[in-house]
């Protein structure tokens, strides 16, 4: 046995123990554990730990999200993730009740043990700026290998935004995937997240910033960073933020550099309207797009500009991008 599915499950804590008798056996060597939404509470956590502790260095991939973990169930399982023998790559803990001290005490664990981990799903909890304070205190870890990290919802502020971009700035080769989505960034946020992605070691790939609170001097931002450093973003999630018209024309300038590989651009609710259209429709008539989907939902265009969305589908620049909208 290599893989366990049990999500969706009634197990509680009593469920889990006597899962734990199994996962300390010394024969045991399964790798990936599925326990969503299983209504496990702080016993479990601490059965699951305890257990795992006892047989560390196969598990790779722990999904627990949607239980109710809180701060102290999490501290339980930190005392397995900064044991020298966890060799987990894969930790899945959305929607766990896990506040600062939740962070702090999963930041101080994967300190202890960095090299291993390399995706981790802590989004719609209670981190707030001073629990990614914590967080960003392994990201500059020169030993931390983190490509994936998902923080939608959790109450991240302009200075959460800082201290992410000045810990990644400082080991920043490693991450593919950021998504911050749902958070309170606004333009001074985004102007901090952007002066990682214009370093020429940021390899970032995707980023997801929908519902951020960004608007035109954000999406300059990202826009003058983006072409500072174009080659790697492939996938760009900036919907339901104010860039209008005037932002639109910033990220326009992006998309018609030759250098752009963006696969991926999400502006649906932006507040486009024909002018933004038509911006678009200029930089990617401009040059062969490596662009694929174009998502425009419930923005502004007018019939000229519709027209011209529709006959840009069509232009040999254009050849296999598929615009979803508006």
């Amino acid at each position: 046995m290599r893989e366990l599915q049990l999500s969706w499950n009634k197990a509680g804590d009593s469920g889990v123990k006597h899962l734990s008798s199994l996962l300390e056996d010394p024969n045991c060597k399964l790798e990936k554990l599925h326990l969503v939404n299983c209504s496990i509470g702080e016993e479990g956590f601490r059965a699951l730990a305890s257990a795992l502790r006892s047989n560390p260095s196969h598990m790779r991939e722990l999904q627990l999200s949607g239980n109710k973990a809180g701060d102290s169930g999490v501290k339980h399982l930190s005392s397995l993730l900064e044991d020298p023998n966890c060799k987990l790559e894969k930790l899945h803990l959305y929607n766990c009740s896990i506040g600062e001290e939740g962070f702090r005490a999963l930041a101080s664990a994967l300190r202890s043990n960095p090299s291993h981990m390399r995706e981790l799903q802590l989004s719609e909890n209670k981190a707030g700026d001073s629990g990614v304070k914590h967080l960003s205190s392994l990201l500059e870890d020169p030993n931390c290998k983190l490509e994936k990290l998902f923080l939608y919802n959790c109450s991240i502020g302009e200075e959460g935004f800082r201290a992410l971009a000045s810990a990644l700035r400082s080991n920043p080769s490693h991450m593919r995937e950021l998504q911050l989505s749902g958070n309170k960034a606004g333009d001074s946020g985004v102007k901090h997240l952007s002066s990682l992605l214009e370093d020429p070691n940021c390899k970032l790939e995707k980023l997801d910033l929908h519902d951020c609170s960004i608007g035109e001097e954000g999406f300059r931002a990202l826009a003058s960073a983006l072409r500072s450093n174009p080659s790697h973003m492939r996938e760009l999630q900036l919907s339901e933020n104010k860039a209008g018209d005037s932002g639109v024309k910033h990220l326009s300038s992006l998309l018609e550099d030759p250098n752009c590989k963006l696969e991926k651009l999400d502006l649906q609710r932006c507040s486009i309207t024909d002018e933004g259209f038509r911006a678009l429709a200029s930089a990617l008539r401009s040059k062969p797009s490596a662009l694929r989907e174009l998502w425009l939902y419930r923005n502004h265009p007018g019939p000229s500009a519709q027209q011209l969305l529709s006959e840009l589908e069509k232009h040999p620049n254009c050849k296999r991008l598929q615009i979803l909208g508006p």
